[in-house]
Parts: structure tokens; C-alpha cells; sequence
């Protein structure tokens, strides 16, 4: 999967007309990561992912799309969302927004893997709404860490360094939704 998100990446970078120094200016990821992920010899996160859908101007749930969008309701039934692995085994997703065109935000499955390592903090403009289904999700907000347990929810706003990630020895499983930048009040 991570191959196509990377010919996807390309396709519309070259379709926005711009370069891969702009895209690493916006993001702060380097031109020889970007090359690498657009030839798929390199895995890329869910925060890489996130940083290059702003940049480009799309909705990280851009590169999981399949066929047209669609003005009906979007219905997502139990078992059949595709889930996408994100490098490799430690992170997986599965998007719950269909293809409703130009959503207003972006809601996600997202189980991580135990031994998740800690990885630096980053902002973006928006908001972010994190809801545990399972197991324990660490949250770095700023440099303050937060565990959250089943049941327990956390709303943010993007724009404050954060990230999260499992510790545990067992799956984390979450809702995630977020407001992508372009409908956030940018």
C-alpha cells in the first residue's frame, strides 16, 4: 500500500505543479525522504503523511480513496473500511469518512502496535478529537504526557506540538477525528 501512496503523492504533487523543495519547505521532511517515499524506497508515518496532505492541500483519507466520491451517505459497515498498514506492522488504519466529497473532517481507526516508540511532537492547524477504544494510548502534548485508558477522550488543537503513541505490551485501538487544515479556519 505504502507504493501507491507514494505514486499518489507524485501524481498530484506534479498536478499542483510543485517541486519537491516546496513540499519539504512546507513540511520540514527532507528532499531525499520525499524522493524515496514517491519511488517507494521508503516507509512513511501517519505524522509524514499528515504534514504532505497539508502541504498539497488534500485530506490524508485523499490517498486511501477508492473510485469516485460520492454526494450520498457515506456508509462504512462493520468489516468491510479497508485497513492500511503504516510503516509497516506498528501502525494500522482504517478511514471511516467514505466518499462523502469535501469533507469537513476526517475520522479514523487507528490500532498501534505495542512497542510504539515515543517519536517528537509536531503541530498543524486544526483540531484533533482522540476517543480509546482499547488498551492504553500515550498522548505527548507539549512536553506533558497523558495516558489514556478505555473510554477516555481527548479534544486539542493542532496548532500545540503533540503526538501519540503505545508503551504498552498490548494493541491500542482509537477513534481519531480531526478537522484537516483546509476547513479548520486556514
Amino acid at each position: 500500500m505504502e507504493g501507491i501512496i507514494g505514486k499518489q503523492i507524485k501524481a498530484l504533487r506534479l498536478q499542483k505543479k510543485m517541486t519537491l523543495k516546496q513540499i519539504s519547505e512546507k513540511t520540514n521532511l527532507s528532499i531525499s525522504f520525499l524522493s524515496q517515499v514517491e519511488r517507494s524506497q521508503s516507509s512513511i508515518t501517519l505524522t509524514s503523511l499528515k504534514k504532505i496532505s497539508n502541504a498539497l492541500g488534500v485530506n490524508p483519507s485523499y490517498f486511501f480513496s477508492e473510485g469516485e466520491e460520492d454526494s450520498k451517505p457515506s456508509i462504512i459497515r462493520r468489516g468491510y473500511g479497508k485497513e492500511v498498514q503504516i510503516n509497516r506492522s506498528q501502525f494500522i488504519i482504517q478511514n471511516l469518512s467514505g466518499k462523502l466529497s469535501n469533507p469537513v473532517f476526517e475520522p479514523v481507526l487507528a490500532t498501534l502496535m505495542p512497542g510504539d516508540k515515543k517519536v517528537a511532537s509536531y503541530s498543524h492547524i486544526g483540531q484533533e478529537f482522540i476517543y480509546v477504544l482499547e488498551g492504553t494510548l500515550t498522548v505527548l502534548l507539549q512536553e506533558e504526557e497523558y495516558d489514556l485508558l478505555p473510554g477516555d477522550s481527548m479534544h486539542i488543537d493542532s496548532n500545540t506540538p503533540h503526538n501519540w503513541y503505545n508503551r504498552s505490551k498490548s494493541p491500542v485501538k482509537l477513534l481519531c477525528v480531526s478537522a484537516p487544515p483546509m476547513y479548520a479556519g486556514e
